[in-house]
């Protein structure tokens, strides 16, 4: 049986291709009802590092804007 990580996975790369409003609200609908209430979620131990490095990046001002980013990935697409 496929891990709860694949399975969501697969269920994102999905969701990515749909382009019907309707379809898409009628699902947004049926997760927004199956909340998770207080049911904690557990990360993998990958999760928690990169949660970990991102504070550190946060704390020591490794940051850029969104417009340098923008600019960055266009850059890189130019040259793929």
């Amino acid at each position: 049986m496929a891990s709860v990580d694949s399975i969501r996975n697969s269920i994102i790369d999905r969701l990515l291709t749909i382009s019907n409003k309707e379809y898409l609200a009628a699902l947004f609908k049926l997760v927004e009802s199956s909340s998770m209430g207080n049911e904690k979620l557990s990360l993998t131990k990958e999760q928690r590092i990169m949660l970990q490095l991102s504070e550190q990046d946060i704390h020591d001002g490794r940051l850029i804007s969104q417009e340098q980013l923008d600019k960055e990935d266009i850059e890189w697409l130019k040259n793929l």
